[in-house]
């Protein structure tokens, strides 16, 4: 089978490498791919959004079966036009992928179906969020109602600081028209979980749980990032918690968004807060994490495709999705001065092998003259798989070591609070 894979990040690269352990995979085209992925993959120039231009080139390569990862090609409609065109894909279509392209649709679903998220109010006109505002408890989240790179949540401390937030997003457009209407929510507090679920818009396999580290600094401080390293499972999800959520979190947006008519599926992700009122939903995204993917799939022991397969086919209520009795961690180096500003072009030095459970995801590099040179914030994923999360950690951390480039910066406590709840 030839596939194909939208998207050009170290979640893409996790995935092809995951496809490709499947011996009836024969070409993976990556659309655009990057220096890194072109190890696994055919990199085609061709970039995530250009929406017309994917189909086209999956046309006239037969390609058997797609795989649209990121969030901008889904909420434009990448999975209408590759389906309208007569090919099978992995992804929700533009009106289910809502539940992450807006905030304030998936929020208004919570609330209609009965979902725990926090309170929250929707606003189209700055003042008005400024008067609310006003009188709000602090810290208050503040967020874009429309995509943002990971980057449209604000936590202002303070109303100078919402207030600052309110005219960088409505005002001055940071993040364009996604900015056109915010939702302002109360402060959840409690240990946050991320889990990814496979979905056929009926049947749900939730995956291994994970734990993501947003800030950019050692000790969760500094500001925001994409994810700095991420270790899986989550040692605050619980059997019990996982019952709990399968109940009141992961079953209900299922069947809300069939009944408004919007099945969704793909790969939902779960953003939660362990709260302690119980379970509540940060977010929705109606894609894989990054870099949770990165930490999730090196632990399924069933055949990705096959499950994507049965995700397509509305068949995967009757499959059985297992998983390793692991742990996995993935520390991220990244360019100097990310997510600020920051240099690229500088020469990675990578040794010929890591150890064999090590893998290295690339994220953000380009490749000239036979030599990867950095091209993001983000540039490598370092992953480990272990029978421990300590073990997996020790040999994460001892592989980052042995990789450089000039500038390049890993936190150094990624999966410290992990193993501290681990033992209790």
């Amino acid at each position: 089978m030839n596939l194909l894979v939208v998207g050009g990040g170290g979640r893409e690269h996790a995935i092809i490498k995951k496809l490709r352990e499947n011996p009836e995979v024969g070409t993976i085209y990556a659309l655009p791919g990057n220096g890194g992925i072109a190890a696994d993959a055919v990199c085609i120039p061709i970039g995530a959004k250009e929406v017309g231009k994917i189909v086209d080139f999956a046309v006239s390569r037969g390609v058997d079966f797609a795989v649209v990862a990121p969030d901008d090609p889904l909420a434009l409609g990448c999975v209408d036009a590759l389906h309208a065109a007569g090919i099978p894909c992995f992804g929700p279509d533009a009106r289910a992928a809502r539940i992450e392209s807006s905030k304030v649709f998936s929020k208004g679903l919570m609330k209609k179906y009965g979902i725990p998220t926090a309170d929250y109010r929707v606003f189209d006109s700055p003042a008005a969020a400024l008067e609310y505002l006003r009188a709000a408890d602090y810290p208050a989240v503040i967020k874009a109602d429309g995509l943002a790179l990971g980057k449209g949540v604000v936590i202002p401390q303070s109303f100078a600081e919402a207030e600052t937030a309110v005219k960088a997003i409505m005002e001055d457009k940071v993040f364009g028209a996604s900015g056109n209407q915010i939702v302002v929510e109360e402060f959840l507090t409690g240990p946050e979980v991320s889990v990814l679920a496979f979905t056929d818009g009926a049947a749900i396999r939730p995956m291994v749980s994970s734990m993501d580290h947003k800030r950019a600094r050692d000790g969760d401080a500094g500001p925001n990032t994409g994810g700095m390293g991420t270790v899986a499972p989550n040692p605050y999800y619980t059997p019990e918690t996982a019952r709990l959520c399968m109940e009141t979190i992961f079953l209900r947006p299922l069947a809300a968004m069939r009944a408004e008519g919007c099945p969704f599926k793909g790969c939902l992700y779960f953003g939660l807060m362990l709260t302690p009122k119980g379970p509540k939903v940060i977010e929705y995204n109606c894609r894989f994490g990054d870099p949770e993917t990165q930490v999730v799939l090196p632990l399924l022991k069933t055949d990705l495709l096959s499950v994507m397969q049965a995700v397509e086919n509305e068949t995967l209520g009757s499959l059985k999705v297992e998983w390793l009795d692991k742990a996995a961690a993935c520390v991220i180096l990244a360019s100097g001065g990310y997510p600020g500003h920051y240099e690229t072009g500088k020469e990675i030095s990578l040794p010929p092998s890591l150890g064999a459970n090590v893998t290295v995801y690339h994220a953000g590099d380009a490749l000239r003259d036979g030599k990867l040179f950095t091209a993001g914030g983000r540039v490598l994923g370092v992953g480990a798989v272990a029978p421990t999360l300590e073990g997996a950690l020790a040999d994460a951390y001892a592989a980052a070591e042995q990789i450089s480039f000039d500038g390049a910066y890993m936190r150094r406590d990624i999966g410290r609070r992990a193993l501290a709840a681990q033992k209790g």
